[in-house]
């Protein structure tokens, strides 16, 4: 998954940006409370266990 992919997936699930960190944008869930640092390289591929954490640590992975 691209990171402009799972951005789109936040977005249209509710999350929305909080801040730039230094190499990493910060997003919340307000939904949930739930916070995660998402790499800025829109084009780059994503770890399939990259994913994963930030879908969980927004609660967005079904699990809550």
């Amino acid at each position: 998954m691209k990171v402009s992919e799972l951005l789109r997936y936040l977005k249209k699930n509710g999350c929305v940006f909080k801040r730039n960190g230094s190499e990493h944008e910060i997003w919340i869930n307000p939904k949930t409370g739930g916070e995660a640092q998402i790499p800025r390289h829109r084009a780059k591929e994503l770890k399939t266990g990259t994913a994963k954490r930030i879908l969980r640590d927004l609660g967005l992975d079904g699990k809550g």
